[in-house]
């Protein structure tokens, strides 16, 4: 008689040149005001790195760092069945085209 026991994962850490984002909610209106109706959501591609790839956290050439918002393109974005509302993505460093600081001295 065997048991199925159910493994709960607590940690997702990127390989390679990745890193783990959290996707922004989509935009539910214009910065007009005018609300949006679901079958005309613009895509969000802005999210928060949650975790960065030990490649990635060694490399000088790429400034990222962890709880960064960025802007990257989600066509390799691989979705993380990890929570229920799905929020997590892995995104290679190539798909990441901005990182939004408050000044060019924060790097």
């Amino acid at each position: 008689m065997s048991k199925t026991r159910k493994e709960v994962l607590e940690y997702v850490e990127p390989i390679g040149a990745r890193v783990l984002v959290r996707k922004d909610e989509p935009k539910r209106e214009t910065r007009g005001g005018i609300a949006l109706p679901d079958a005309a959501e613009i895509p969000t591609i802005t999210g928060r790195i949650v975790s960065i790839s030990a490649q990635i956290e060694h490399d000088e050439d790429v400034p990222l760092r962890q709880y960064d918002k960025i802007l990257f393109h989600p066509k390799n974005a691989i979705p993380v069945d990890f929570e229920p509302d799905n929020q997590l993505f892995v995104v290679p460093v190539e798909d990441v085209v901005a990182v939004f600081r408050r000044s060019a001295e924060e790097r």
